[in-house]
């Protein structure tokens, strides 16, 4: 199952520490962590992903470059159309933080049914909000292997 962590590029320190917090925890539930693989709230998360011996992907939106922590790296040069992308390979998305690249990807997230959970990000419908990066981290993995299984039987033709 994969976990798309998303937030801005230019993070503060706050959001970076709980955005490597994110990371940590979600490797350490067995999980690959997917992120737009650039600087900030990303490289924070694939670092914590990295600690607890997990794996990372990370969607460039252009075709170089990408953080030091990323094991797999898809380089699209779409720029900003990556978001969709990086989203749909998600099976839950978490968002720390952010500004109107995090929004776009929330509300892709939103159309397409994927669940959503924020840590002092947009506070809009659909977004479940969150007070620790523990409680994003514990509800995304949750909802995230339901719609895993959903989307893996959907794909099968298994009756849902």
């Amino acid at each position: 199952m994969q976990i798309a962590v998303i937030g801005r590029g230019d993070a503060s320190a706050e959001e970076c520490e709980a955005a490597e917090t994110v990371g940590y925890l979600i490797a350490g539930n067995h999980e690959t962590v997917v992120c737009g693989g650039l600087s900030g709230v990303m490289e924070a998360a694939c670092r914590g992903a990295k600690e607890a011996g997990g794996t990372t992907v990370g969607i460039l939106p252009g075709t170089e470059g990408g953080n030091r922590f990323l094991d797999v790296v898809v380089r699209t040069g779409l720029g900003h159309a990556r978001n969709v992308v990086l989203v749909q390979s998600a099976d839950a998305v978490i968002a720390v933080g952010g500004g109107y690249g995090t929004l776009s990807e929330i509300a892709i997230a939103l159309k397409t049914d994927i669940p959503v959970f924020g840590y002092r990000t947009w506070e809009i419908e659909g977004v479940m909000k969150c007070l620790t990066p523990e409680e994003a981290v514990l509800l995304a993995v949750r909802a995230g292997r339901l719609f895993h299984e959903s989307r893996s039987r959907r794909e099968s033709g298994e009756p849902l």
